[in-house]
C-alpha cells in the first residue's frame, strides 16, 4: 500500500529534511558495525605484509599479521573476518591436495585467529581455485570443469576448516550439489554448529579481476568460469540456486558481485526472508578508491553510500574491504 499524504503545502518533504537531527530521526535504513565482514588475504612469511597494486590500501598478510588484523577488527566492532589465501606455485598442483591440507594458510590463519580472538568469527572459502594450477574452482578434466569429483574434494576442504576452527564456511565454486554434501559431512563429523554462507548467486562478472591478482589466481586461470558461474543476464535462475541451497542445508545466502546485482539482493531478500548478504566485490572496491585518489569522488561519501545501498536492497550484512574504514568512521 502507497503511504497517503495531504497535498501541498500541507504536506512539505522538506519539513523533516530541514536539520541534521530530522533527517537522523526519519532515516529508514541505518549501516552499522555489525554489518560487516572483513575478507582478509593471506601469505606465507613472518612479520609480513605486501600491497595488492590493483587494490589501493589492500595488503596481503602473513598469519601473525593476520592476527594483528583480527585484534583490530575485534576492538572495531567488526563481528567477522573472511580468509583468502595466497598460495604459492609450487603448492597449486592439479590435484588441490593443499586445499585440505591442515596445516595450508587458511587453517594456520584460523586457528591462530581463534587463539588470540576466540569471539570473533571466522569465514572461510570453499573453492578449489587457490590450489588449483589451473585456476578453476573444480578439477579440470580434458578441458571441462567437472562437477561430482570437485564436489568431494570440496567437502574434504570444507571439514579441514571445520576442524581448524572456522565458523562460517563459505562455499564460492558454484558446483551443483555441493551444500548437501557439506552439510552432511559436517554433521557426521560433528560439526553441527558450523554454519554455511553459501554463495548461491555468483555471476561469472567481470569485477573480480583485482581478486584474482590478490589470490594469485590470474596468470594461473586458463579459459573462464561460464560453465559454473552464472549468466548475468538471468535473474530467474539465481532464485532457483538460493532454494536448492536452502533446502539442501545453507543457513545464509550471498549474491556476488554486489552492487551491479543489487536488484538480485532485494528479490532473495523477499522471496526467501533468510539472511542475505552481498560481497562488494574487488573491482567494486578499486573502482570508488581509484575515483577517490583521482579526485573524482569523495571517498569516504562513496564507500558509505555504496554500503548504504546494500542495506537498502535489502541485504543483512555485507563483505567489503572498506570494514575497518568504515568501523572507524561509525565509531567516530
Amino acid at each position: 500500500m502507497q503511504p497517503l499524504h495531504a497535498p501541498f503545502p500541507a504536506t512539505r518533504f522538506r519539513r523533516t529534511r530541514a536539520s541534521g537531527a530530522l533527517r537522523d530521526l526519519v532515516q529508514e535504513n541505518r549501516l552499522s558495525v555489525s554489518d560487516l565482514i572483513w575478507p582478509v588475504f593471506v601469505c606465507e612469511g613472518e612479520d609480513h605484509e605486501e600491497p595488492v597494486p590493483s587494490m589501493p590500501g589492500v595488503v596481503r598478510r602473513s598469519v601473525d599479521r593476520v592476527v594483528l588484523a583480527a585484534q583490530e577488527a575485534h576492538v572495531l566492532g567488526i563481528p567477522a573476518i573472511c580468509l583468502f589465501p595466497y598460495t604459492p606455485m609450487e603448492k597449486r598442483t592439479s590435484d588441490c591436495a593443499e586445499a585440505w591440507s591442515p596445516d595450508n594458510l587458511s587453517n594456520r590463519a584460523t586457528r591462530a585467529i581463534k587463539a588470540a580472538c576466540p569471539d570473533l568469527l571466522v569465514m572461510t572459502d570453499v573453492a578449489l581455485d587457490p590450489y588449483n594450477i589451473d585456476g578453476h574452482d573444480g578439477f579440470v578434466v580434458d578441458g571441462e570443469i567437472v562437477n561430482d569429483a570437485t564436489v568431494e574434494a570440496l567437502v574434504k576442504q570444507a571439514l579441514s576448516q571445520a576442524e581448524a576452527g572456522a565458523d562460517i564456511i563459505g562455499p564460492s565454486d558454484m558446483m551443483d550439489g555441493r551444500i548437501g554434501a557439506m552439510r552432511s559431512a559436517l554433521e557426521a563429523a560433528d560439526h553441527q554448529n558450523v554454519s554455511i554462507l553459501s554463495y548461491s548467486a555468483k555471476y561469472a562478472s567481470a569485477f573480480y579481476g583485482p581478486f584474482r591478482d590478490a589470490v594469485g589466481a590470474s596468470g594461473a586461470l586458463k579459459g573462464d568460469k561460464k560453465t559454473y558461474q552464472m549468466n548475468p543476464g538471468n535473474t530467474d535462475e539465481a532464485l532457483r540456486l538460493v532454494a536448492r541451497d536452502l533446502t539442501e542445508g545453507a543457513d545464509m545466502v550471498m549474491i556476488k558481485p554486489g552492487m551491479p546485482y543489487l536488484d538480485m539482493c532485494r528479490r532473495i531478500k523477499d522471496a526467501f526472508g533468510v539472511p542475505t548478504f552481498a560481497y562488494q566485490v574487488s573491482g567494486e572496491y578499486a573502482m570508488i578508491q581509484a575515483a577517490a585518489q583521482n579526485g573524482w569522488i569523495d571517498g569516504e561519501k562513496a564507500m558509505v553510500e555504496s554500503l548504504l545501498g546494500f542495506r537498502r536492497a535489502g541485504c543483512d550484512g555485507v563483505l567489503t574491504y572498506f570494514a575497518p574504514a568504515v568501523a572507524r568512521l561509525l565509531s567516530d
